[in-house]
């Protein structure tokens, strides 16, 4: 069995994130063991995104979402950090300017797709629409039920024109939320992160938990799945990630390009 399976939410599938515990590791790996083995994917990462950007034929699209702290700019920094910046960019979807809102709700994403030969990684993504918007009633369930078919039309006009889906539920508990939260106030240099609302949203915690189920269960196929990563040891949650990327990129069997110029004869008559 794929590695990934055990992570990925299949169609239709009931979720309950509740039954899943952010906690969940190997009991048979700690942290110190796994560093060279997310070094390991992480280099392997860089190898297969450079032949991607080289064939330039597909690309990849990584969405990452969770609560507050729950590990996004982590899983960028420590795991695909690792790109080169050349064929990989990242995408943060923070309130909707004026633009934005004066056109539908998919609009600002579909202009952050990636180019063929690119990785983009969307830190949170269009599914902010049926999750905040949801949690506070600004839309009703009938409006949710048609943005769900809209991501899923969306997502497969993507996955028929050449991009790859992966996206990433990085699940955290309440308590460690609160714990990194925490940490964030007593470290002035992390001042600049802390927001009251964030504080102020773990009332609706419940809530949110219940709009990421709704999104699993609605959003999840075989060309564009979601996986469900316990991301409490943040170790972990990078092993998870790189492996899971690894895995999927390995098995679309990238192929460097074919020389264009006549290699020998440059050799030849620059190079002796």
């Amino acid at each position: 069995m794929r590695f990934s399976k055990q992570y990925q939410v299949q169609s239709d599938q009931t979720v309950d994130l509740g039954k899943i515990d952010p906690d969940g590791h190997d009991a048979e790996l700690n942290k110190a063991e796994a560093e060279p083995l997310i070094q390991h994917y992480a280099e392997r990462l860089r190898d297969l995104q450079y032949r991607l950007y080289a064939e330039s034929g597909q690309s990849l699209l990584i969405c990452l979402q969770a609560m507050d702290a729950g590990g996004k700019d982590g899983t960028i920094k420590h795991v695909l950090g690792y790109m080169n910046p050349q064929g990989c960019r990242v995408q943060a979807f923070k309130q909707p300017t004026p633009e934005e809102q004066a056109h539908d709700f998919l609009w600002r994403a579909h202009r952050a797709t990636p180019a063929r030969g690119e990785v983009a990684i969307f830190n949170r993504s269009y599914y902010e629409n049926v999750l905040v918007t949801r949690v506070h009633g600004l839309i009703d369930e009938a409006t949710c039920e048609k943005r769900y078919a809209a991501i899923n039309q969306f997502e497969r006009h993507l996955t028929d024109n050449g991009t790859h889906i992966l996206k990433f539920y990085l699940h955290i508990s309440k308590q460690e939320q609160l714990k990194r939260l925490k940490k964030r106030l007593d470290d002035p240099s992390r001042w600049w992160k802390v927001s009251e609302a964030d504080f102020k949203e773990r009332e609706h915690w419940d809530d949110y938990q219940h709009a990421f189920e709704n999104i699993f269960s609605h959003c999840s196929s075989k060309a564009a799945p979601w996986f469900i990563v316990p991301a409490n040891h943040k170790w972990y949650r990078n092993l998870v990630v790189s492996r899971i990327v690894v895995e999927y990129l390995d098995a679309l069997d990238l192929q460097l390009p074919e020389a264009t110029a006549d290699i020998e004869a440059i050799r030849n008559t620059y190079c002796t």
